[in-house]
């Protein structure tokens, strides 16, 4: 089928690339990549993620929530040169 097909500046550069670098004709590049963007979404590989759980270097009683508060109370002592202890 001949049809009209107008590309961005940088899609049509990128094929003409392609097609030098795989010594193959502009049209049958085309072709294949849409065949590849259009081809059926199963066949795109998803990469597999693993969570690894590890146990926590906290001590018991520790609450991991309250941490950015208490960083939060020191910061605001600093500023007011409140000293601890």
């Amino acid at each position: 089928m001949r049809t009209t097909l107008t590309l961005d500046d940088d899609v049509a550069d990128a094929v003409r690339e392609r097609a030098r670098l795989l010594d193959q004709p502009f049209k049958r590049v085309v072709n294949e990549a849409l065949r590849r963007g259009l081809g059926p979404a199963a066949s795109v590989e998803r990469p597999v993620y693993r969570v690894k759980p590890h146990r926590s270097a906290l001590r018991t009683g520790v609450d991991p929530l309250r941490l950015n508060q208490l960083n939060d109370e020191i910061d605001a002592a600093a500023s007011l040169g409140e000293t601890g202890g």
